[in-house]
């Protein structure tokens, strides 16, 4: 098995389809496993994965995992990982679409860079415009210089202005490939995470178990961004203000807020 690729879905059947359906016709000639977990949906998403199930594809292994209620997204990525036997794992969000030979590209750079813990491919929009996809890790100073001095990309998701592969701190989980030793190193994701930072945390350990963290602009996948949080409207929020305390801290948690809103309303009194 070469390539296990793991999908979470939450109440998304149609961008499933698509996704499902970019991964199925890819063209690829290498040997992959699609593991879909879904987190309870209640849109007919589990009856289109029952269905998909049952047929064969060339070269392509099928599982499903139903979840009788939602774990949330590390839970569930994890129930993912353990079932792999690929050995590389792409983590993609359901609501994206593969486009042709970049798993190829992906799996081709981290045969080249064994040192790679974590590969994350470029996000473009619908009209091909390139989404920031690449953290680095916050601080108060980067906060800072963001918000108060409006040097964007120092604090939130930014680009890579180099467009080739380079070493970064951290890719967003929507689309990221991880060689199955890193697993071994770092262990699986924090499952305290329901939902965002689990990607930056993960990101973080692989450094600090001397692994590299790169981004990939050549293998390139559409994303529909945020398709599943709009689902869950405020509650999204809640999960995103629980994550960054976990990872960054109560106190460090607070100063960020406090540097961050002072911020924008300084600059926001410099613009009136």
């Amino acid at each position: 098995m070469d390539l296990s690729i793991i999908l979470v879905s939450f109440n998304v059947r149609n961008l499933l389809e698509k996704c499902v359906g970019s991964l199925l016709f890819s063209g690829d000639n290498f040997f992959k496993e699609i593991i879909l977990v879904d987190n309870n949906s209640e849109d007919g998403s589990r009856e289109f994965l029952r269905d998909l199930e049952l047929k064969k594809y060339r070269n392509i292994e099928i599982k499903i995992v139903l979840n009788k209620k939602n774990l949330g997204f590390a839970k569930a990525v994890n129930q993912g990982i353990r079932l792999a036997k690929g050995k590389y794992i792409l983590l993609l969000n359901p609501d994206t679409q593969v486009k042709k030979d970049s798993l190829e590209k992906l799996i081709n750079f981290a045969e080249k860079n064994p040192q790679a813990g974590v590969i994350g491919a470029q996000l473009v929009n619908p009209d091909s415009s390139v989404q920031p996809s690449v953290y680095h890790f916050p601080s108060w100073w980067r906060a800072i210089l963001e918000f108060w001095f409006g040097k964007k990309g120092a604090y939130e998701k930014y680009v890579p202005s180099e467009g080739k592969a380079v070493e970064v701190d951290a890719v967003t989980g929507a689309a990221m490939l991880i060689p199955k030793k890193t697993f071994e190193k770092v262990g699986l994701f924090d499952e305290r995470y329901f939902m965002y930072f689990e990607d930056l945390d993960f990101c973080r350990r692989a450094k600090k178990a001397g692994l590299k963290v790169y981004y990939l602009p050549e293998a390139k996948i559409l994303h529909y961004h945020g398709q599943s949080a709009a689902k869950v409207g405020n509650q999204a929020y809640q999960w995103l203000t629980q994550s960054s305390k976990i990872y960054n801290g109560i106190f460090k948690y607070w100063l960020l807020t406090g540097i961050i809103w002072l911020g924008e309303k300084w600059r926001k009194f410099l613009k009136n």
